[in-house]
């Protein structure tokens, strides 16, 4: 007997029908022996649903009251599935994250996990229940309400299997597993049997939506086995775990891709040590992440700084270096929508070099402008017009043997 943690994501639990076969899967795994702890998210598109009702209301809404109102979503879907469990003949029982013990940083809308109290789940379990938990939701020392940002129900899912020492995490979706790019862009994009943490982490942080930052950060830190699987096809899925095998000596495994990036430029900047430390602290203090930077000297005092955000940050990020001047005394900002990110990931970059210097011709054989570029042992980012993200993914994917046609997966 093991402890499985399951995470079912919001089509996966869309509807009834959807949720009685959810309720199946976990049947499944309880008869094979193992104690279940299983981590949901809102139905659908309840959240998006939400949300749209609280901009009717207010075009600022508070995001305390906007914490209170979309945990709602997840407490339907818990109750929901522990009644499918029940008429199952399966004691089952739901928890909100706050009642499963999930402590939180005091931050709206996106907060991290501080810590866990395990005690009523271990409880549970012990008593042969399936625990049905609430993702994205925890709650601070002061009892307020927290959600954890995108992609929170992921987080959720494996900081419980950290927590309680879980055998394995199967985060369940819409797809088989994570393939070498998104197939609904690229026909060609293949599942892949097996990635590491670390290019997990780099594919998650560049635009692949298939999991979340911080949930691949904790199943890294703490070791926890994660499995991602479809809910809907009983076919294997993608291993994320410490070490891969180079499959099929593949140097680059996947092609990351994020729309919607906007580069912003800090013009006339103190050329002084100083300067970069101030402007990013500055920043950093108004939760506005910054990706790529390019810093240009003038030849004369005088520096300028470009990075990368995404366009939804575009507004409150102006606001803040307007707001700040004085302070980081520049001469003028100016900014440059309708961008896109391309990365290639693969951690056989390490030992072949030459990489890069392939990615950049393969972009210039398509007359496609690289505008800014980010590297790390295992990636290489390009920020480019976004008209040409998908050309310049299609081509990066054959250029680098990823496709159906060249490797057999």
């Amino acid at each position: 007997m093991g402890l499985i943690v399951q995470k079912f994501g919001g089509t996966s639990v869309g509807s009834v029908e959807k949720i009685l076969n959810v309720a199946g899967r976990v049947a499944e795994e309880k008869q094979n022996g193992n104690d279940v702890v299983v981590v949901v998210s809102a139905m659908g598109k309840t959240t998006d649903k939400l949300v749209e009702m609280a901009r009717d209301i207010s075009s600022s809404p508070s995001k305390r009251e906007m914490d209170m109102l979309l945990t709602t979503g997840e407490q339907v879907t818990i109750s929901l599935l522990a009644m499918a469990l029940i008429e199952k003949g399966f004691d089952a029982v739901s928890y909100t994250g706050w009642q499963a013990g999930m402590m939180t940083e005091p931050v709206h809308g996106n907060a991290r996990i501080l810590d866990i109290k395990t005690d009523t789940i271990k409880r549970d379990l012990a008593e042969g229940k399936v625990v049905v938990v609430a993702g994205f939701q925890g709650i601070t020392e002061e009892s307020q309400i927290t959600t954890l940002g995108r992609g929170g129900s992921d987080t959720t899912a494996v900081a419980l299997a950290a927590a309680l020492g879980a055998d394995k995490c199967d985060i369940y979706t819409d797809v088989t597993g994570v393939f070498t790019t998104d197939p609904r862009y690229v026909k060609g994009a293949r599942k892949l049997l097996g990635v590491s943490y670390d290019e997990m982490l780099e594919l998650a942080n560049l635009g692949a939506g298939v999991l979340h930052p911080r949930a691949v950060e904790f199943a890294k830190n703490y070791g926890v086995a994660l499995e991602v699987r479809s809910s809907m096809e009983r076919v294997s899925g993608t291993v994320i775990e410490e070490e891969v095998e180079m499959e099929q000596n593949l140097v680059v495994r996947g092609i990351a891709f994020e729309d919607q990036i906007t580069r912003v430029s800090v013009i006339g900047l103190d050329n002084t040590l100083k300067s970069l430390p101030t402007i990013f602290s500055t920043l950093a203090e108004n939760h506005i992440n910054v990706d790529i930077i390019v810093q240009n000297g003038t030849g004369t005092d005088k520096a300028n700084i470009s990075f990368s955000i995404k366009s939804s940050d575009l507004a409150e990020t102006l606001e803040v270096l307007e707001r700040n001047k004085d302070l980081l005394n520049y001469q003028s900002i100016e900014s440059e929508t309708g961008l896109s990110k391309v990365s290639i990931v693969g951690s056989g970059m390490v030992s072949n070099p030459g990489v890069a210097a392939k990615m950049f011709e393969v972009l210039a054989s398509q007359e496609i402008q690289v505008k800014m570029v980010s590297t790390s042992e295992i990636k290489v980012s390009t920020v480019l017009v976004d008209k040409q993200m998908v050309q310049a993914v299609e081509a990066l994917h054959d250029a680098f043997d990823l496709s159906e046609a060249a490797v057999r997966s």
